[in-house]
């Protein structure tokens, strides 16, 4: 039987890299203390000190600059898919006058 995969609020995942940042606490023993995997509060200093303002968005949100990029990313792919469908019937009626 799987384990179910633990799911911390942004605030408890703050105050963990606090605990390291802050405090001057080893991620280690913050790891020990709170019953986090070491590489897993690595990360997620890496993360807040890439971009405190934007770390930790949320469980399965993306940061504002990802969401726009990828939403553009699927409105390019459907115009792209349009512009093919029609270069594909434009070749089909050209062929049928000939």
């Amino acid at each position: 039987m799987s384990e179910k995969r633990k799911s911390y609020e942004k605030e408890f995942k703050l105050s963990a890299v606090k605990m390291i940042i802050e405090s001057g606490m080893s991620v280690s023993q913050v790891s020990r203390d709170l019953g986090i995997n070491e590489a897993t509060l690595h990360k997620r200093k890496k993360d807040y000190l890439s971009d405190q303002q934007q770390a930790f968005p949320g469980k399965g949100r993306m940061k504002p600059g990802e969401e726009e990029i990828s939403k553009l990313k699927k409105e390019l792919h459907i115009v792209k898919m349009e512009r093919d469908i029609l270069k594909k019937a434009i070749a089909f009626f050209t062929k049928e006058k000939e």
